[in-house]
């Protein structure tokens, strides 16, 4: 039976309100844009007839070219992520073939308009390469907006699924926010080797206890074929918060790739994204679906889910694409409210696909929906809200068609009722005091891990983290700490290479912590980690003026980090300013250079648009602002 939504909650209901006042000017211009976008013409009817022969000449089916230039028919733009070196990304190869079928079925058309670059961080960990990794969200965003710049569409399937990738094609789509979305994923991969089993080995080949043979044969038999890797990390927080958006189809995040009932929801993504359009009388673009009802749904996903702290920065930029302002307090105030309702791999031991079982997101949805901590009102690219998604997709007779999804969990270890979370409070809470503002993922961090106090050793390079563990320097109470691994210093890196040295020094009866305006992997897990700090060390930061020896006091519960330094001593003490050029060289990290002086701070999304706005709108934005006053 479908849901009937109660009241919104008031912590909730207040959020979004602040959200809707403080981006009144930005959201109404970024509308402005978007309604002006429309009236210029959304498709190839604007188009002189050398353009418009131009845009179909490599059509190589019969039927298409005589559709595109009927220009009452819908003409679909892919934008694609495919790379076949990559196991996520894989299974897209032949999506572009099966949503062209499908649009000739409704009579319309798809053309695959781009591809966007899409790296692993699973790959670059710890190498030269992951210092590109966060700035290819906004490359993927520019990629975006080439490929849909020959105005030959009338809507667009964005094929993503991994970590930068959703949020730059997120950040296309709502520059191209007069254009019909809709998100089409890949899915998850099977389950292979258990995650505390690869866990374990890898501690273990961090002391010296296993060999490469035998951390390489554990990775293998975790990482085995195409899809998504199944612990909850970006990739899946990602298809989380596209379907607590509503711009996939209901239940279509963790569907296995490779099974009919993944190339029918494919199909019917193309379908329904031409049933969006304005030529099928139903027009539903993105601008007028993702609005701060969406936003503020994505931000509860991923707290009662223990989403991945990376969204800290995706989403606070993905938000700020669509003339939103969010902020770290939000995130904090929100999860005050969100109780846990998941265990998922690094917060338990089950993957993405224990997850499904149990319920997965129907059920996900229908409790949070139940309680009145998500919008339900808020249109979606299917059916007229959100209470379609408590749906689950099935085949029945080959054709898909959508069920009421479980009432209960099927597995209280991993999925649980709002009444009967995990833990009260929301994955993630905000730090700040005298070393300044950063985020910290505590679903998976033990009470008794979530205060530290203790001298700090200080890096500059993460590499110098494993020699130091190597020799034994870190064998005792630490709070370690790397800075000038934020943007503006090196494009701000996850640094997930450090976790098995930390997680060993805390099995040993340590208490540790890690404190860096760098990143950690989606996957952040046992050990308690203050990142994103802001301002970051080369921006005139106070981590910048640490010494070894300092003590740290790290505190959880009460949302505090702070050097136990005198005041005036910490600010009297010189910056350090370090030779960062090893950083901004080879493997093409010096085409990035722009980008480093652009990057805007951890809390405004870390991105090159000029912050939470672009060039264009910052300066009306002013130019209201002065009027006002």
């Amino acid at each position: 039976m479908a849901i009937q939504p109660p009241p919104l909650h008031e912590t909730v209901d207040r959020v979004t309100r602040r959200i809707r006042e403080r981006s009144s000017h930005r959201r109404d211009l970024y509308e402005q844009h978007m309604e002006e976008q429309h009236r210029q013409g959304v498709h190839r009817g604007e188009l002189s007839c050398g353009n418009l022969a131009h845009g179909f000449a490599g059509c190589d089916h019969p039927g298409d070219k005589d559709r595109l230039k009927l220009t009452n028919s819908a003409n679909l733009g892919i934008v694609s992520s495919y790379n076949d070196m990559l196991s996520a990304h894989r299974p897209f190869e032949d999506y572009p073939a099966t949503i062209k079928e499908a649009a000739r079925g409704m009579g319309s058309t798809a053309q695959f308009a781009g591809g966007v670059p899409a790296m692993c961080d699973g790959v670059t960990q710890g190498q030269p390469g992951m210092e590109l990794s966060l700035f290819s969200r906004d490359v993927i965003a520019m990629a975006t907006a080439v490929a849909l710049s020959h105005n030959m569409f009338d809507a667009a399937l964005y094929l993503g699924i991994c970590d930068k990738i959703v949020p730059g094609l997120f950040i296309g789509a709502a520059r191209f926010g007069h254009l019909p979305a809709v998100f089409v994923p890949g899915g998850p991969m099977t389950s292979g080797l258990p995650n505390n089993e690869k866990a374990r080995v890898r501690q273990l080949y961090a002391e010296g206890k296993a060999s490469r043979e035998d951390l390489l044969e554990a990775e293998s038999q975790s990482y085995h074929s195409p899809g998504t890797c199944t612990f909850y990390g970006t990739a899946n927080s990602n298809q989380l918060m596209m379907e607590m958006m509503g711009l996939h189809l209901p239940g279509a995040s963790f569907v296995n790739p490779g099974t009919p009932i993944r190339d029918a929801l494919t199909r019917y993504a193309t379908e329904q994204a031409i049933r969006n359009t304005e030529q099928s009388g139903d027009y539903r673009p993105f601008y007028k679906q993702i609005d701060e009802r969406a936003i503020v749904n994505a931000m509860v996903g991923l707290l009662a889910s223990g989403g991945s702290t990376n969204h800290t920065l995706h989403l606070v930029a993905m938000a700020a694409a669509a003339g939103l302002t969010i902020t770290w307090d939000d995130f904090t105030e929100l999860s005050a409210v969100i109780p846990s309702m998941t265990r998922i791999y690094p917060n338990g031991q089950a993957d993405v696909n224990h997850f499904q079982a149990a319920g997965g997101m129907s059920l996900l949805i229908r409790e949070l929906i139940g309680a009145g901590l998500i919008h339900a009102d808020i249109p979606t690219v299917f059916g007229t809200d959100l209470t379609a998604y408590t749906q689950e997709p099935f085949l029945e007779d080959g054709k898909l068609v959508w069920r009421e999804g479980p009432a209960q969990s099927h597995d209280l270890d991993v999925l649980r009722p709002v009444a009967e979370p995990f833990s009260p409070t929301g994955g993630l809470t905000v730090l700040d005091g005298n070393l300044g503002r950063g985020v910290i993922k505590v679903s998976a961090v033990k009470q008794e891990h979530r205060v530290v106090e203790a001298p700090v050793r200080i890096f500059n390079d993460q590499n110098q983290v494993k020699a130091a563990f190597e020799s034994g320097e870190l064998d005792r109470d630490v709070v370690v700490v790397v800075r000038f691994q934020g943007p503006k210093a090196n494009g701000m890196p996850e640094l997930h290479k450090l976790t098995p040295f930390l997680g060993v020094l805390q099995d040993r009866g340590y208490k540790v912590a890690l404190v860096t305006d760098g990143r950690m992997s989606g996957a952040s897990g046992k050990v308690p980690a203050a990142i994103h700090i802001t301002p970051e060390a080369i921006d005139r930061g106070p981590l910048a003026k640490l010494k070894d020896g300092d003590v740290v006091r790290l505190d959880t519960d009460k949302g505090e980090l702070r050097a136990l330094v005198d005041d005036a001593e910490l600010s009297g003490r010189p910056l350090l300013d370090p030779n960062l050029e090893h950083n901004h060289f080879g493997m093409g990290r010096e085409l990035f250079s722009g980008f480093r002086h652009l990057a805007a701070g951890a809390e405004e999304g870390a991105g090159v648009f000029g912050g939470f706005e672009n060039d264009v709108m910052s300066r009306e934005l002013e130019k209201i602002q002065q009027e006002d006053q």
